[in-house]
């Protein structure tokens, strides 16, 4: 089938430079990413991945984290999964 639809969306420049950023590295043109995208939401009757609004507790943690606060260092992957956390 012909490709003749066409899709036109503004983004935050920064935004649409480091999405092609990514695709590049996988090997995908922005178009081929779109048409993946959309073949997803075809298949999953939705978006292809779960979109959720952050509860309280998820928002203060998420503050905290930018913020550089309350951050635990590990100083291999061993010591984290022994952990008792």
């Amino acid at each position: 089938m012909p490709k003749t639809a066409m899709i036109r969306a503004r983004m935050e420049p920064s935004i649409k430079h480091d999405a092609e950023a990514v695709f590049k590295t996988l090997g995908l043109s922005a178009t081929e990413a779109i048409t993946l995208f959309y073949k997803q939401v075809l298949l999953h009757r939705g978006l292809p991945f779960p979109v959720r609004i952050p509860n309280q507790t998820t928002e203060r943690t998420m503050r905290k984290t930018l913020a550089g606060e309350e951050l635990t260092d590990w100083p291999s992957i061993d010591a984290l999964k022994a952990s008792p956390r």
